[in-house]
C-alpha cells in the first residue's frame, strides 16, 4: 500500500477522548496544520485544559497548538466533521460509537478511526465488528496501534505507528495528516491482527511488571515477553491476523515497549501487585483505566474457546480473578512441563 504525500487536509477533524493518548494525538494533528476538535466528557476538566492551553492533568506543560479547539458538548465536538478519530478506554468505545450516529449529520460520509487498544467488554470481539454493528459493514474505518507513550509522542519525539484501515483512501488522507518530521505512519490492512496486539500486549505487560515487582530480573521479563510474543501469534493467528503484523509495530514494538517501561501503567500495575499491593491499590494508586485489567478477563474466554495454550495470560488472569498470589502464578509458570520452544 502507498501514498501520495501531498499536503495536509484544511477539513477539521475530530478526536473524541482527552486522556493522555486521546490529547497527544490531538496535540500532533495540531500542529500539522489541520483544525482538531478535542472532546473530553469532563467539563471541568475541559475548563482546566481551556484556561491552561494545555493537559495539566496527563501531559503537564505541553501547550496546545492554536489550531487545536476543546469541546465538551459531544454533538458541537463532531458537527460538520467526517473524520473522527476516537481515543476512549475500549469499554467506552460502543457509547461513543452510538452517540456519533446519533448525533452526526455526516453518517454517510463519515470515517471513524480508534486508537483504543481492548476488545468488547463481555463478548470478546474486535472493536472493529461493534463498528460494523452500529453503522455497517460498509463504513470507513481503521485503527491505530503501536509502540506510544504520550508524554514522548505530545513532546515531539520520534515516533512510528501503525495504522490499519478497509480503505486505501482513508489510509492516504489519514497519514498526511498524521506524518511529520517525528512521526511515522506504517500502513496495513490487517484490522484484527492490529487490534489484537494493542489489546494482548497490556495484559503481558502486567506480567512483566509482576515479574519485576517479585524481583526476578530481566531474564525472567525477557523469557515473558519472548513467550508472551508467541501467545499473541498462537491465538492472534487463530482470530483472523497475520504473523507479520505480530513481529511489527503493532505486535512485538508495542509488547517491548509496554513490557519494559514504567510510562506503561500497566507495567505499573503489575510492579504494585508483584511488590505486594492489593489489586485494589494498586489500580488506585494508577488512577487511569489499566486496559490488561478487563482483557485479561476476555482474552481468557478467547483462550478457552478456541483451545489455544496461553499459560502467561492464564496466569495473571487467575492473579487478578482468582486470587492466585503471584508467587504461587509464578512457580506455576516455571513448573510446567517442557515444550519445544516453536510450541
Amino acid at each position: 500500500m502507498t501514498t501520495n504525500m501531498t499536503k495536509i487536509k484544511t477539513t477539521p477533524i475530530a478526536v473524541l477522548g482527552a486522556g493522555s493518548f486521546g490529547t497527544s494525538l490531538a496535540i500532533l494533528l495540531a500542529k500539522n496544520g489541520n483544525p482538531t476538535h478535542l472532546w473530553g466528557r469532563s467539563p471541568e476538566h475541559i475548563k482546566k485544559m481551556r484556561a491552561a492551553r494545555s493537559n495539566q492533568k496527563y501531559l503537564a506543560n505541553i501547550q496546545f497548538p492554536n489550531e487545536l479547539t476543546l469541546f465538551d458538548d459531544f454533538q458541537s465536538s463532531i458537527d460538520g466533521v467526517t473524520d473522527i478519530l476516537v481515543v476512549t478506554p475500549s469499554h467506552a468505545f460502543e457509547q461513543t460509537l452510538s452517540s456519533i450516529k446519533k448525533y452526526s449529520k455526516q453518517n454517510e460520509q463519515l470515517r471513524v478511526v480508534w486508537a483504543c487498544k481492548g476488545l468488547e467488554p463481555g463478548t470478546g470481539n474486535f472493536l472493529s465488528k461493534k463498528a460494523d454493528q452500529i453503522f455497517d459493514k460498509n463504513i470507513v474505518k481503521g485503527v491505530l496501534s503501536g509502540p506510544t507513550f504520550a508524554k514522548e509522542l505530545a513532546s515531539g519525539m520520534p515516533t512510528a505507528i501503525t495504522l490499519a484501515s478497509n480503505n486505501d483512501q482513508f489510509s492516504t488522507d489519514l497519514t498526511q495528516r498524521l506524518v511529520n518530521q517525528t512521526f511515522r505512519v506504517y500502513l496495513s490492512d490487517d484490522l484484527e491482527g492490529v487490534q489484537f496486539g494493542g489489546a494482548i500486549k497490556n495484559i503481558i505487560a502486567i506480567g512483566a511488571g509482576m515479574a519485576d515487582g517479585l524481583g526476578f530480573g530481566a531474564n525472567a521479563r525477557t523469557a515473558l515477553i519472548t513467550r508472551g510474543l508467541a501467545e499473541m501469534m498462537r491465538l492472534g493467528t487463530k482470530l483472523g491476523g497475520r504473523t507479520e503484523t505480530f513481529t511489527g509495530m503493532a505486535g512485538l514494538g508495542d509488547l517491548i515497549l509496554t513490557c519494559t517501561d514504567d510510562q506503561s501503567r500497566n507495567r505499573r500495575y503489575g510492579l504494585a501487585i508483584g511488590k505486594g499491593a492489593s489489586i485494589e491499590q494498586a489500580a488506585k494508586d494508577i488512577g487511569q483505566v489499566v486496559e490488561g485489567v478487563r482483557n485479561t478477563k476476555e482474552m481468557a474466554k478467547l483462550a478457552n474457546k478456541h483451545l489455544i495454550d496461553m499459560p502467561i495470560c492464564q496466569s495473571i488472569y487467575k492473579v487478578l480473578y482468582e486470587q492466585q498470589p503471584p508467587k504461587e502464578a509464578a512457580k506455576d509458570l516455571l513448573t510446567r512441563a517442557m515444550k519445544v520452544e516453536g510450541d
